[in-house]
């Protein structure tokens, strides 16, 4: 747990839950910070005795939803076109946000109860579901869902493993990183087919001369 705790160990120790809050509530809406390594820290430090793993669990889906309907405002509004031309200047890159909305258009709405478990779409789906004017009803649901099972997920699992958590984060973080890159390929190649089927369309169809 070194690693964890060198980027977020010094923050939750001096301001506990608002630290928590803040990393999460920020990524959520696409800033790039560390939320799963806070989420996951402060888990630890709850199976240690140092934290209340209620209090961390009610604060991080609070601070996950709160974030991404920032975010789904924001896409609502405009802001994604302004993300793709500004973004890269407080840490939101363009082709991020770009890809996230190839997995949107691919997958459909409700790729954002899964988005959470993955590192790209966790940061920008609420702007990608807004600016593709994902009903915000629909998008409350199912953003809720997702953070719940995320938060759930994580926590659970780190508080019953205490010690042994640092070998099953690096297992996760592999799979999810993996589940990222299959996904893209996928929508890489069913995009390629479109094209090609498209193209093949588009060409004259011989008559036979009688």
């Amino acid at each position: 747990m070194n690693a964890l705790f060198a980027t977020a160990h010094p923050w939750l120790a001096q301001y506990g839950y608002g630290a928590l809050f803040a990393v999460l509530f920020g990524e959520s809406f696409g800033l790039p910070f560390p939320g799963e390594t806070f989420l996951v820290a402060a888990s630890f430090l709850a199976s240690q005795g140092q934290m209340r793993i209620v209090w961390i669990a009610a604060v991080a889906i609070v601070a996950a939803v709160l974030g991404d309907n920032v975010g789904y405002g924001i896409g609502r509004c405009g802001g994604q076109r302004l993300a793709m031309r500004y973004g890269a200047r407080i840490g939101i890159a363009p082709e991020r946000l770009a890809k996230t909305a190839r997995f949107f258009a691919r997958f459909g709405p409700e790729i954002v109860i899964v988005a959470r478990f993955i590192p790209v779409l966790r940061q920008l789906n609420g702007v990608v579901a807004g600016g593709a004017q994902m009903p915000w009803k629909r998008f409350l649901v199912y953003n809720t869902l997702g953070a719940t099972l995320w938060v759930g997920t994580w926590t659970a699992a780190v508080f019953l493993m205490g010690q042994r958590v640092e070998v099953w984060v690096s297992r996760i973080h592999d799979l999810a990183l993996a589940l990222a890159g299959g996904v893209g390929v996928l929508a890489v190649a069913g995009g390629g087919m479109l094209l090609v089927r498209g193209i093949r369309n588009r060409q004259p169809k011989h008559v036979a001369q009688i």
